[in-house]
């Protein structure tokens, strides 16, 4: 029974090519409260504050790595689960959720220097962002500046790889039996090319995006009870087994399939991926 409340808004047509959605949550009650992030292996910018202050009192990602990002922030694609340790009190976040490529395409950057990271959005603008996101008298004033912003961003015309833009969209439509190999062979291209390219675009590896991929479209089955028996979703998405199934949810939710289908109160969203309080 969280009191955090989600609303969430299309992308703006000039910039579907890069945003594919927005997500705004509001955290109305007054405690501390700590959510469990599921990687989505996808960037975005983030802007969370109360009183003009960083909501976010601190990040901890599986491996220990503990950050303290200051309320507006450009994040790298993460292929790790992490706590979200928020500050007492009501805050309101604005996720900016981007597609795979966008680091490369909108920023020009080498999205694997931003893997699980994060970096400050005024880096990226003559303006300082941060203070007018902070300084807006409402959300769509908040939104309105973020899309000036990344539409600024757009006609700087970075170059699209469009080779790994179309091995993203045969992982999209076939993340249940894709693999590595099966893209090598209909791109014409070496690992070792596929493999840099890929990750100077996306900011993680094709094998460990895939992994993500279907990862959440497991959820995704769970979540909908579209199938009675775990061995089913197994099968139904070329897990070696059932074990095998178990150990991936595991490893990116920190949850057992049995548990996370018992959760009532978490929070999934087909592009923005799957997150719960952490009790």
């Amino acid at each position: 029974m969280s009191s955090i409340q989600f609303t969430f808004l299309p992308a703006p047509e000039l910039l579907k090519n890069d945003v594919e959605c927005l997500r705004i949550a509001h955290q109305s009650s007054g405690e501390a409260v700590s959510i469990k992030v599921a990687p989505s292996a996808v960037p975005g910018i983030v802007f969370c504050h109360n009183s003009g202050q960083s909501a976010i009192e601190q990040i901890i990602t599986q491996s220990r790595r503990q950050s303290s990002p200051p309320p507006l922030f450009l994040c790298g694609a993460g292929i790790e689960p992490s706590v979200m340790h928020f500050k007492a009190g009501s805050f309101t976040t604005i996720h900016v959720i981007f597609k795979p490529c966008a680091l490369k395409t909108l920023f020009g950057i080498n999205a694997s220097h931003l893997a699980d990271g994060f970096a400050e959005l005024n880096e990226f603008s003559t303006d300082d962002l941060s203070m007018q996101m902070v300084e807006a008298s409402n959300e769509q004033q908040r939104l309105t500046v973020l899309t000036s912003f990344l539409l600024t961003r757009l006609k700087q015309e970075n170059p699209r790889d469009l080779l790994i833009e179309e091995s993203l969209r045969s992982i999209q439509q076939n993340s249940a039996s894709l693999h590595v190999k099966d893209l090598l062979s209909s791109l014409n291209i070496s690992e070792r090319q596929f493999e840099r390219r890929f990750k100077e675009t996306v900011g993680v590896s094709p094998h460990s995006y895939i992994r993500v991929k279907r990862f959440h479209e497991a959820i995704r089955l769970i979540k909908a009870r579209q199938f009675e028996r775990l061995t089913d979703v197994a099968s139904a998405l070329n897990y070696y087994d059932q074990s095998h199934l178990i150990r991936e949810i595991k490893a990116f939710s920190l949850l057992t399939p049995k548990r996370l289908a018992r959760r009532v109160d978490d929070f999934y969203h087909e592009q923005a991926g799957y997150s719960y309080r952490e009790t």
